[in-house]
C-alpha cells in the first residue's frame, strides 16, 4: 500500500525556497538573457499603465508581469504564497524588478484593470510563436484543435456536501416510492440543480472531468503542438458580441448538454480566432464527436467561413454514435467506409484518391477480397477478385466510388478509419493535456475567487507564460521544452 502524505504550506515553501536557492542563478538567467519583454509588450499597454494615474508607480510593469510569470512556472498556487517567495528570495525580487513586494490587493487590481492589456500581450506572443511552430513540426503546427473547459469559481454551490445532500435526498426518495434500478439519481439531481451559481448568474453548471460544478466556461484553441493559439472565456461580453449563438434551456443529461453548447461555441470562437491572425490559415480542424453535424461540416470545410475563401481542408471529427450516416445505395459501416452487399461487416478496401475532369474529387474503394497479382506474360500487376459468391460479373470484383462534396459529414476530406485517420486523431488529445497543465501546473484549479476578471486574467496570464516559454526553448535549442519548462528547472 502506497502512504499518501498531505503536504503543509511549510512543505510547498521549503521546496519552493530550495529551487530558487539552488536552480535561481541559472534557470532566471536564462529568462533573462533571452526573452525582452520590451518586444512582447505593446507600446499601449505601458502607455495605459503610466498614464492611468496622475503620479509615478511605486511597482514597474515589468515586475508585476514577470512576478506572475514566475508564479505559473514554478506552480506557486496562491497570489499570497508568491509574495512571501518574493519576499524571502533576494535573487527573485532582483530578478523581477521589486524594490519593495507589494502587497496582495495590487496584485489583483492589476489583473483587473488590465485585463484588455493582457490578452492583447497573448495575442502578440501567439503572432510571434507562430513562426515558431511552424519551423518545429509544420504539419502540426497548421493543425486547429477546440475544447471547452471550465474553471471552477469559490461558491457555496462547489461544496461537495451542496451535490451530496441532493443526491442523497433523491436516493432515500427512489427507495420509499420503490422506483426500479433505471432511476438515475445523479442526472435527476443535475435536473433538479439551479443552472447558475447564486452568488453570480455567469458562473454556470456544469459537467467537467466527470463531476458537476459551478465554473465559468473556457474555450481553449490549440495547434498540432500543444501550444496555445487563442483563448476564450464564455462571458457576457462574447455573447453579446455573438448575439447568433441560442442558449437552451437544460435538458436531464449534462453530456448533452455539453455537446450541444460546445458545438454552437465552435464557429464564432474560431471566427474570432482567425480574424485576430489573419496570418494563420485553416487547414486541419480535430474535434470530439460533439461537432458531428452537417452544418458543422459545412461551416468548417466550404465558403468563406474564415474570410474569403478561407476554410478547412480536413476536418477529424468522430462520428456521433448517435446519429446515422445513410445512403440509398450501399450499406455503410459507422466510420462512413462502404460494406461488402453481402457480408456489412467486411469494409471495402480504400484505394485513394483522384479528380475528375470537372476537378470534383472522388474516393475509391474496392472489394476487400481483392488482390494484386501480377500477370507472368505482361508483367503487370492486376486485380483478381477472390471472392467465393462475387457480387459482379467483374473479374476485378466491385468498385464504389464516393463524391466527398456530396456527404461533408461521411467524408470531411479524409476517410476515416485509414492510418492517416488514427494516427492525426490522435493528436487532438494534445488540447486536454494544455487544459490540464494549465490547471495543474499553473494552478488555476482550485482557485479561491468567484471574481470574473480575476479568473479570466490567470487564465490569459497561463497562456503567456506557456507561450514565453515556447520563445525560451526555442532560442536554446530545447524544443522538447516547448510546452513546460519544468524540466530546465527540475
Amino acid at each position: 500500500m502506497i502512504p499518501y502524505n498531505q503536504l503543509s504550506l511549510a512543505d510547498i515553501f521549503s521546496n519552493c525556497q530550495d529551487i530558487y536557492e539552488s536552480d535561481k542563478p541559472e534557470f532566471l538567467s536564462l529568462l533573462q538573457s533571452h526573452i525582452d519583454l520590451n518586444e512582447i509588450v505593446p507600446a499601449s499597454f505601458r502607455k495605459r499603465f503610466y498614464a492611468s494615474t496622475g503620479r509615478a508607480r511605486k511597482y514597474t510593469l515589468f515586475a508585476l508581469l514577470w512576478a506572475l510569470i514566475i508564479q505559473r512556472i514554478f506552480s506557486i498556487p496562491t497570489d499570497s504564497l508568491l509574495l512571501i517567495f518574493l519576499h524571502y528570495s533576494r535573487h527573485l525580487r532582483e530578478f523581477c524588478g521589486f524594490d519593495k513586494v507589494p502587497d496582495a490587493s495590487k496584485i489583483t487590481r492589476f489583473k483587473q484593470d488590465f485585463l484588455p492589456e493582457l490578452e492583447d500581450v497573448f495575442s502578440r506572443l501567439v503572432d510571434l510563436t507562430e513562426p515558431i511552430c511552424q519551423a518545429i513540426d509544420s504539419s502540426k503546427a497548421s493543425m486547429t484543435i477546440f475544447d471547452s473547459s471550465g474553471l471552477e469559481a469559490w461558491v457555496t454551490e462547489n461544496n461537495p456536501k451542496y451535490a451530496n445532500r441532493i443526491i442523497k435526498q433523491l436516493k432515500a426518495y427512489a427507495i420509499s416510492k420503490g422506483f426500479d434500478d433505471s432511476f438515475d439519481p445523479y442526472k435527476t439531481a443535475y435536473a433538479s440543480m439551479p443552472s447558475h451559481s447564486a452568488a453570480n448568474p455567469e458562473i454556470k453548471q456544469l459537467y467537467i472531468d466527470g463531476h458537476f460544478c459551478y465554473a465559468y466556461k473556457v474555450g481553449i484553441v490549440t495547434n498540432g503542438l500543444g501550444i496555445f493559439r487563442h483563448i476564450d472565456f464564455y462571458n457576457k461580453a462574447f455573447f453579446e458580441k455573438h448575439p447568433e449563438i441560442t442558449i437552451n434551456k437544460k435538458s436531464d443529461s449534462p453530456d448533452e448538454d455539453k455537446s450541444v453548447h460546445d458545438a454552437r461555441l465552435l464557429i464564432p470562437t474560431l471566427q474570432d480566432f482567425f480574424a485576430a491572425h489573419p496570418l494563420i490559415r485553416p487547414d486541419t480542424f480535430l474535434g470530439d464527436s460533439a461537432f458531428d453535424s452537417v452544418r458543422l461540416y459545412k461551416e468548417l470545410l466550404s465558403g468563406d467561413t474564415f474570410g474569403t475563401g478561407r476554410h478547412f481542408g480536413k476536418a477529424y471529427i468522430p462520428l456521433n454514435a448517435r446519429a446515422h450516416l445513410e445512403n440509398l445505395d450501399y450499406t455503410i459501416n459507422e466510420n462512413g467506409i462502404p460494406c461488402c452487399p453481402k457480408d456489412p461487416s467486411l469494409p471495402m478496401k480504400y484505394e485513394g484518391t483522384c479528380k475528375l475532369k470537372s476537378g470534383v474529387t472522388r474516393y475509391k474503394f474496392v472489394c476487400p477480397k481483392v488482390v494484386w497479382e501480377k500477370n507472368p506474360a505482361s508483367g503487370k500487376y492486376h486485380r483478381v477478385c477472390k471472392c467465393d459468391a462475387p457480387c459482379t460479373t467483374s473479374s476485378c470484383g466491385r468498385m464504389i466510388y464516393t463524391y466527398p462534396e456530396k456527404d461533408l459529414r461521411a467524408y470531411p476530406g479524409i476517410v476515416r478509419g485509414t492510418d492517416e485517420w488514427n494516427q492525426t486523431y490522435k493528436t487532438r488529445t494534445y488540447v486536454e493535456r494544455s487544459i490540464n497543465h494549465i490547471k495543474d501546473c499553473f494552478c488555476l484549479a482550485g482557485r479561491k475567487t468567484q471574481n470574473e476578471n480575476t479568473l479570466h486574467a490567470d487564465l490569459i496570464l497561463a497562456g503567456i507564460t506557456q507561450l514565453i516559454g515556447v520563445i525560451l526553448a526555442d532560442k536554446i535549442h530545447k524544443h522538447e521544452c516547448i510546452r513546460t519548462l519544468k524540466s530546465l528547472i527540475a
